[in-house]
């Protein structure tokens, strides 16, 4: 397996993102990483109490917070594409519990010039998945990318918007 560390660095623009930012103190601060032999995103994460919904269990919406984050680091290092979430769908089937281990790993389902289409789990160590998640991303258009990251990426990756 190839893994590269995804950092938003690389892409020349900072960021203050709640889940996968390292200097955001308030944060998850989640690594992702872009296998690409797999044509996924993966991490490796556990999670405090501060980030609970029962005292015993993270918050689902800090949950979902996990998989939309893997799933747009999908459309950027699989697809090639800065997107928004348009539509997402999750399925909550086992409890995500504070202080163990977890991974998510999303992929790209399908993918369109506008479109793209991705799913993502979130599993505990043992391989049980307690979270699958599908989503539909709105493919960002360079001014628009722009305007939502401060920065034009085309002339650092040039094939970003070549559709």
């Amino acid at each position: 397996m190839a893994r590269h560390r995804l950092r938003n660095e690389a892409w020349g623009f900072d960021s203050n993102c709640f889940v996968c930012e390292p200097r955001n103190a308030a944060g998850l601060r989640i690594p992702f990483d872009h296998d690409d032999e797999a044509g996924t995103v993966v991490a490796e994460f556990t999670l405090g109490s501060e980030f609970s919904g029962a005292p015993s269990y993270v918050h689902g919406g800090v949950t979902l917070a996990v998989l939309d984050e893997a799933q747009a680091w999908a459309t950027i290092a699989v697809a090639g594409k800065f997107a928004v979430t348009v539509e997402t769908t999750t399925r909550f089937e086992q409890a995500v519990l504070v202080g163990k281990p977890y991974s998510v790993e999303a992929r790209v389902i399908e993918r369109d010039a506008d479109r793209i289409t991705t799913e993502a789990e979130v599993r505990r160590a043992n391989g049980t998945v307690c979270a699958h998640s599908s989503a539909t991303f709105a493919v960002l258009s360079a001014a628009t990318a722009v305007d939502a990251i401060g920065v034009d990426v085309s002339d650092q990756h040039g094939d970003y918007l070549k559709g």
